[in-house]
């Protein structure tokens, strides 16, 4: 499998309402949609990434390497896109990862495959056809096999 790029990220939030006032009110962002699924299009790609150790995490955070137990242990999701689902799906497999959803095609048009990263992220591997000029030519059912 080859990964392009990083199609999303985001947090996964319990309380929406302070997570959409925290983003947009205090980090300043603008986020479009309805109250269902607040997003943006229009923020840089991530230009880091970097698989940080709970531990480190909590050190960083608090002085200590234990993550407070009294606090929910940080969570996010991720999709990055791939050249080939049908070999990313295979690899997958073949690694032992237990997918939640195989190589779906979502109404708006997204390929995508989800699994629980070992961090417990909501991961997936994806193909999105407007993120990729090359595959809007040629259309994303070609291009997703």
């Amino acid at each position: 499998m080859r990964t392009m790029f990083i199609a999303g990220f985001g947090p996964i939030v319990r309380d929406l309402e302070a997570s959409r006032s925290f983003y947009e009110t205090t980090l300043g962002l603008s986020l479009e949609g309805d109250d269902d699924y607040p997003h943006s299009e229009s923020l840089d790609g991530c230009r880091h990434f970097a698989l940080w150790r709970l531990e480190d995490a909590a050190e960083a955070c608090f002085g200590t390497k234990a993550w407070p137990s009294a606090l929910p242990v940080p969570t996010a999701w991720i999709e990055f896109d791939v050249d080939n689902m049908t070999e990313a799906v295979e690899q997958l497999q073949r690694d032992g990862y237990r997918l939640l959803v195989a190589d779906r095609t979502e109404t708006w048009g997204q390929v995508v495959t989800r699994l629980l990263s070992p961090e417990g992220l909501l991961a997936g591997v994806t193909i999105t056809p407007w993120m990729r000029p090359e595959l809007t030519a040629i259309g994303s059912e070609q291009a997703n096999r």
